[in-house]
């Protein structure tokens, strides 16, 4: 197999590839520009034998550090080893806890960056995740004007993206598997991969009308499609601004040479949005919680996305207990 012609080589040409995990040491062979990371992917690598020493040597750097304030240090002990792997940025996680906190989110933001730039790190190579709540979003606002740059996470709908947006946040990641599995369990037998895959996929369209709403009312946030559970839906999504992607998918496109088309055009955001209805969104905080809220998808899948991250944290805190 030549590597110029495999199918992860061709995408790369036309999106920023970036590597979805905890595990800097698989991410190596697939040379991606920036790697994400969140509480689960953390506490799956933590667990792996090979990576022991990285915990135990931030567990002696600290003695007697409660496992809670702990937690930060692994974050940022994963993030220095990815920034030695990829040229770009990584992305590491704020408590999800604080998800509907934005003072204490701005907190933890500001503490993370002082520990990644403690080793030299410049800030403009984190990205501080952050979940795309209210709360989220208006400590995002804050961040962002004292150069602190923020991946806007567990984002599920227009209304999220668009809200972003407007307070100028580096980045956004929306989910594309995670509606995928809500639309997929919502119509049982009804759905069909046929009819509600490819081009149909829920998340796969979720993306495109948020591409299609910045680049025509030109919101320069940076979109990263997230969430895969297939190379189907990554495909589908090629000429998005950069993909986020786990290195079992990175995996598959580099085992394969099917030809990659370019599905993503800023030229088509007038017409698409047009031929969707859609108008520039009202974003004061009534009617972003309304719009939010009449989303069930996305106001159950953001819940739930909170859950599980503040559970793997709390795994992760009796992991270093």
């Amino acid at each position: 197999m030549t590597s110029h012609t495999s199918t992860l080589s061709q995408l790369k040409k036309l999106t920023t590839v970036v590597a979805d995990t905890g595990d800097f040491e698989r991410m190596q062979e697939y040379q991606p520009q920036d790697a994400t990371t969140n509480p689960s992917l953390i506490l799956k690598a933590a667990q792996q034998a090979n990576y022991q020493n990285l915990v135990n040597q931030v567990k002696a750097a600290h003695p007697g550090m409660s496992p809670v304030d702990l937690v930060d240090y692994i974050l940022v002990a994963f993030g220095l080893e990815i920034l030695q792997i990829v040229p770009g940025r990584v992305s590491t996680e704020v408590d999800a806890r604080l998800s509907f906190d934005a003072n204490a989110t701005i907190a933890k933001a500001k503490h993370l960056i002082a520990l990644y730039e403690s080793h030299g790190i410049e800030r403009k190579r984190v990205l501080i995740k952050l979940a795309g709540t209210w709360e989220g979003i208006q400590a995002a606002k804050v961040l962002e004007a004292e150069g602190i740059h923020c991946n806007m996470t567990l984002l599920f709908s227009l209304v999220q993206a668009a809200a972003c947006g407007a307070v100028k946040a580096q980045l956004i990641s929306p989910f594309v598997g995670r509606i995928t599995d809500w639309y997929k369990a919502k119509l049982g037998t009804s759905w069909s991969d046929a009819n509600n895959g490819g081009a149909n996929d829920p998340g796969v369209t979720s993306v495109k009308r948020i591409f299609h709403y910045y680049k025509h009312f030109g919101i320069s946030t940076e979109i990263m499609g997230a969430s895969f559970r297939n190379t189907s839906q990554i495909l589908e999504l090629s000429g998005c601004d950069l993909l986020t992607i786990s290195p079992e998918l990175l995996g598959e496109l580099q085992a394969v040479q099917l030809s990659v088309d370019q599905k993503l055009h800023s030229v088509n955001a007038a017409n698409a949005l047009t031929s969707e209805n859609i108008t520039q969104l009202k974003l004061d905080e009534s009617s972003f919680r309304l719009q939010l809220n009449n989303d069930a998808m996305a106001t159950e899948k953001l819940a739930e996305g909170i859950r599980n991250f503040c559970i793997d944290t709390e795994k992760l805190e009796a992991l270093l207990a």
